[in-house]
């Protein structure tokens, strides 16, 4: 048996005869916890969300980002790593002022209501934010002006005319290689953007340049710690690296656009929607009092649609402001419904609002996290999520939980006693092979969530899952009599075996499906300092030691974990 030796770091082999399977998380955690401190001394990493446009609802790919975010925050949090989660509102910008206009409000009024919607929605999803930025906000406006100042100052920002193609919906400056010409509904040529399709229009101004073109050596030498996961992404901002990287227009003239952030020197412009957005980042750091919050290691969650500002203008913002680039871009895909992309036209747009009434919260949030993989587009249908959640929550998950806590097979609902040598030699191995796969399990997991593969690490704790199932079911403890000492032993045994089992599996959810681990950890009876991943032990079941969560009593039961979800006409 191999086991993590927290005080050699290292791996050591037990010989199985000896029969000890002990899961030490606290020596992975607390080895990961020192090398991310090596790495970035004592400040607390930020994890964000994209900060979310306000010209429409809330939709299926804004909750997907914030649950992958929520996710790496609360993961660092279990294995004792100080982080913090920021998320907020995109508030300026021609389709905020064109959107307010058609609805006849004032932009304010209308970035307030549409804002609140998105607060709602992650307030309801249960993400663990920490701060929720507005771009209209007073402190973002301080930092937005600071930081442009800044660029001024050092030389990277001066006036030019620029002329070229603009699309709105995108709010995006786009080269003549960045677009094409189609054939529209109507057989109208026009003239789109290749990456979003959207129509672009040329324009020629007098406006604020950014020089990114000179910033093209110190993105490459960035791109060399290959910040921009999953790989595919990274080798895409390599390749538009490999090509024409023109001078960015930083402004647009307030006569065009009147709802967005002065250029402090000059009121006759707004500061670009993106760059304006973009700081929203060093405003959820404390930025401009940088002494106070330092910025420090960030990672970014983001679609793909947005890598481009994330991967290039971004980076190359903070470099020339005399910042550090980012420290990570995780990036997703698209989702689409029915295997076509959502469209309001075509109504088939996933409301999460909806699914949250039809699956829970935490239905919601375990759908999309396993059936979602970062690096493609991945296609929602009712059918698929009420099959998987039956399967891996309500049955798999919640079955063997209601099981092994049932009176009749746990009539002193606690952990009973383990004995070792209850086992028949012909269940060793079986019993070996359960306990060697949930020790793997936490180094697995802690692996996919590192590699962002969320989906991954669920996989893995399913599998796990459904072993202990068959581990359960074929030992059969209600078979077994309380009365025969032997049988008795056995039963407590495989009892005591399976709980823990499930104090790993509600653990381990708990980034994922924070309510529903809960639920699951309280009926076990588990202390609220008992919940982490530091310094906490699992599976401790060694011959002749007295097992480390034996005897612990069942917390009270309140329904099942996850009851089935019902087909029906609406699904």
């Amino acid at each position: 048996m191999w086991l993590w030796d927290s005080t050699s770091n290292m791996l050591r082999f037990l010989p199985s005869r000896i029969f000890t399977n002990i899961v030490r998380l606290s020596s992975r955690c607390g080895s990961t916890e020192a090398a991310n401190r090596d790495a970035v001394g004592t400040r607390p990493h930020l994890y964000t969300t994209p900060i979310f446009y306000v010209n429409a609802s809330p939709h299926l790919g804004h909750v997907y980002s914030a649950l992958l975010a929520d996710v790496q925050h609360r993961y660092s949090a279990m294995c004792g790593i100080e982080s913090r989660l920021s998320t907020g509102t995109d508030e300026h910008g021609m389709k905020v002022q064109q959107a307010a206009s058609a609805l006849s409000l004032d932009p304010h009024t209308f970035c307030s209501s549409v804002s609140l919607q998105f607060r709602n929605i992650f307030d309801d999803l249960d993400i663990s934010y920490t701060d929720f930025v507005r771009t209209t906000e007073p402190r973002h406006k301080e930092a937005v002006s600071r930081f442009w100042m800044t660029l001024e100052e050092r030389g990277y920002i001066y006036k030019g005319t620029y002329e070229g193609w603009y699309c709105t919906s995108d709010e995006a400056f786009l080269s003549e290689g960045q677009t094409a010409e189609r054939i529209d509904s109507e057989g109208n040529k026009i003239r789109v953007s290749l990456e979003s399709g959207h129509q672009v229009h040329w324009v020629s101004e007098e406006n604020y340049m950014f020089r990114l073109s000179s910033l093209r050596p110190a993105l490459l030498n960035w791109l060399q710690t290959e910040p921009v996961h999953p790989a595919p992404f990274l080798r895409l901002v390599h390749h538009w690296l490999e090509e024409e990287l023109p001078d960015l227009s930083v402004s647009r003239q307030r006569s065009r656009l009147s709802w967005g952030i002065p250029v402090p020197s000059d009121s006759s412009h707004v500061i670009y929607v993106w760059l304006d957005a973009l700081v929203n980042y060093l405003t959820a750091a404390g930025y401009p009092n940088l002494q106070l919050a330092p910025w420090g290691p960030s990672t970014h969650l983001l679609g793909k649609d947005i890598l481009r500002f994330h991967a290039i203008y971004w980076p190359a913002f903070l470099i020339a402001a005399g910042l550090s680039p980012p420290h990570k871009l995780l990036v997703h895909s698209h989702w689409t419904s029915e295997g076509t992309k959502m469209s309001k036209s075509l109504k088939n747009v996933v409301d999460p609002a909806d699914c949250i009434r039809r699956y829970t919260k935490d239905g919601l949030r375990y759908y999309l996290l396993r059936h979602g993989a970062p690096e493609r587009d991945c296609d929602f249908t009712h059918r698929t999520a009420r099959t998987l959640l039956n399967s891996e929550l309500a049955d798999a998950l919640g079955g063997l939980l209601n099981r092994c806590t049932a009176p009749a097979i746990n009539p002193m609902q606690h952990f009973p006693k383990f004995h070792y040598d209850s086992f028949p030699s012909a269940a060793h191995d079986q019993l070996q092979g359960v306990l060697a796969n949930l020790q793997n399990l936490p180094a697995e997991v802690d692996q996919w969530v590192k590699k962002f593969q969320v989906h991954k690490a669920l996989e893995c704790i399913d599998a796990c899952v459904r072993r202990s199932n068959a581990f359960f079911q074929s030992q059969a403890p209600w078979k077994l009599q309380r009365g025969v000492e032997k049988e008795a032993a056995l039963r407590d045994s495989v009892i005591y075996v399976t709980l823990e089992s499930l104090r790993l599996y509600a653990t381990l959810l708990q980034p994922a499906v924070p309510g529903l681990a809960t639920a699951a950890l309280e009926r076990l009876g588990v202390p609220l300092e008992m919940r982490t991943l530091k310094g906490n032990t699992f599976l401790a079941a060694t011959r002749g030691e007295s097992c480390y969560f034996q005897g612990q009593t069942l917390g009270p039961e309140k329904g099942l974990l996850f009851p089935r979800l019902e087909r029906c006409e609406a699904l």
